[in-house]
C-alpha cells in the first residue's frame, strides 16, 4: 500500500478527479481510499511512485510521498 498527501482538493469533485488520475497509473491495482480533509490518498498495487505524483499534477492537484 502507497500512502500519498494531496493537496488541492475542496470538494467530492476533486477527489473524484483524483481517483480516476491514479486508477489509470501503470501498476496500480485500486485505489483504496482519498480523504477529503486529510488529503490522505491510499493506493494498492506497485507502481512508481513518482508516477502517482506525476498523475495527479496532471490533474491539476499535488502530491507527495508519505514515509511509512
Amino acid at each position: 500500500m502507497i500512502e500519498l498527501k494531496v493537496t488541492g482538493m475542496n470538494c467530492q469533485h476533486c477527489v473524484d478527479a483524483v481517483t480516476e488520475a491514479l486508477a489509470g497509473v501503470t501498476g496500480v491495482t485500486r485505489v483504496a481510499q482519498i480523504e477529503l480533509d486529510s488529503g490522505r490518498a491510499l493506493i494498492e498495487g506497485n507502481p512508481s511512485p513518482g508516477a502517482l505524483v506525476a498523475a495527479v499534477e496532471a490533474a491539476g492537484y499535488e502530491a507527495k510521498p508519505v514515509a511509512r
